[in-house]
């Protein structure tokens, strides 16, 4: 396999390594230690830089403002913005805006994307996803309470969402919803574009996560829906396809996760070697001297290389084949560079003991808002069954084989 990167990626890569560092890092501190909107005005500011420099929403097409790059393009890039919180923000692809984005392109009417696509790619609006139940598990989407019913030309929505991201200063919400509660299990729900001003869109709270309850864009809500009518013509593809669309968004978007994800391993490893190097733990003696933290840091440097190439390689099987022949290997890597980032970032804290758990580094923003990496977008337990059962299924159906001698 050819490894080699074209000259003209490498160089896009490199001017956005050269603007989160230079641009974004240095406003880090304001974003820890200070509510997020106050930042907002000096973010926007970064975001017209960003659109200036032709740099802008770079998985969206062309057509509607975007750069129109490939999975395994895009991931380098999710991958160079992962280590600042909000550099996926800043350049316009962002969660879950940017999968609502893919949905809208892909199945919505060109009435909603006249609407609601084009300025939710340019940046002047914001979106949220709304699946996940509070008292049904998230983990097997096709247990769903809310429903959506027909009434003339509307859908009447009603049910209770939480872990709604963004929703706080969102202008619409893309809710899953049951539209025919009788037909079999993946054919029940369908996706609806709700906005958010809608009479009976009610937004309860936003969650506390791990002490932090957050504000606007990075936020998760709970959100109550009380006979909020929308226009049938809102529906985004076709009735009960909603489970398909949702596996759809899910498959690219784990390469998207897991390569932010792998962008903070890179920035903890950076911090986790940076003090290894210059932490004098006794005369003469640094912390890197010692055989444990080695032990860390060629450990995470094996890791963060092993993950890095399965989720490249995942990337270049979808766009080859296609997300339904790549399920196996979007399994692997949501589990393994799950597991991979968060031991990483717990070798990163623990080296620098009692700073790690400030907020004055950011690993302590990554260490609390990155555990859930092992459980949203289905937890880890539950791709390791699937992927179990499917590589079971495949001996299985070896009939009439002789069995593996136990002895060699």
């Amino acid at each position: 396999m050819d490894f080699s990167l074209p000259e003209k990626t490498q160089e896009l890569i490199a001017r956005v390594e050269e603007f989160v560092e230079g641009e974004l890092t240095p406003l880090e501190p304001d974003f820890l230690g200070q509510p997020f909107r106050r930042l907002l005005p000096a973010l926007k500011e970064k975001r017209a830089r960003v659109k200036e420099l032709g740099l802008w929403a770079p998985g969206h097409p062309r057509e509607f403002g975007g750069m129109g790059l490939g999975l395994v393009e895009l991931g380098l890039i999710s991958e160079a913005l992962g280590g600042c919180p909000f550099g996926h923000f800043v350049f316009g692809c962002q969660a879950p805006d940017a999968g609502n984005a893919e949905i809208l392109h892909r199945y919505a009417s060109e009435e909603l994307q006249h609407r609601y696509l084009r300025p939710l790619i340019d940046g002047e609006i914001r979106s949220c996803f709304s699946m996940t139940e509070v008292d049904l598990p998230g983990s097997n989407p096709v247990m769903l309470e809310t429903t959506a019913l027909v009434d003339g030309d509307h859908y009447v929505i009603n049910g209770c969402k939480w872990f709604t991201t963004s929703a706080d200063g969102a202008a619409f919400a893309i809710v899953m919803a049951v539209t025919h509660p009788e037909a079999e299990p993946h054919q029940r729900a369908s996706m609806i574009l709700v906005p958010t001003a809608t009479p009976g869109f009610e937004l309860v709270r936003n969650v506390s996560v791990m002490g932090d309850e957050g504000e606007d864009w990075p936020s998760h809500a709970e959100i109550r829906y009380i006979d909020c009518r929308v226009p049938v013509a809102h529906r985004i593809g076709p009735e009960g396809h909603g489970f398909v669309i949702a596996q759809e968004r899910l498959g690219p978007g784990r390469i998207h996760h897991c390569m932010r994800w792998l962008g903070i391993c890179k920035r903890a490893f950076e911090l986790l070697c940076h003090r290894a190097t210059t932490r004098t733990i006794a005369p003469g003696k640094v912390l890197g001297d010692r055989e444990i933290v080695q032990a860390w840091i060629a450990e995470s440097a094996a890791e963060i290389e092993a993950s890095r190439l399965l989720t490249l390689h995942t990337a270049w099987k979808i766009e080859q084949q296609g997300w339904r022949q790549a399920r196996q290997d979007i399994s692997m890597i949501k589990f393994l560079v799950a597991g991979t980032l968060l031991r990483v970032l717990d070798r990163a804290v623990q080296a620098h003991g009692a700073l790690g758990m400030t907020d004055d580094t950011v690993l302590s923003y990554f260490y609390r808002h990155e555990r859930g990496a092992r459980i949203y977008d289905g937890p880890d337990e539950v791709h390791k069954l699937s992927l179990a059962r499917r590589i079971l299924r495949r001996y299985r159906q070896r009939t009439g084989a002789a069995s593996p001698s136990v002895q060699r």
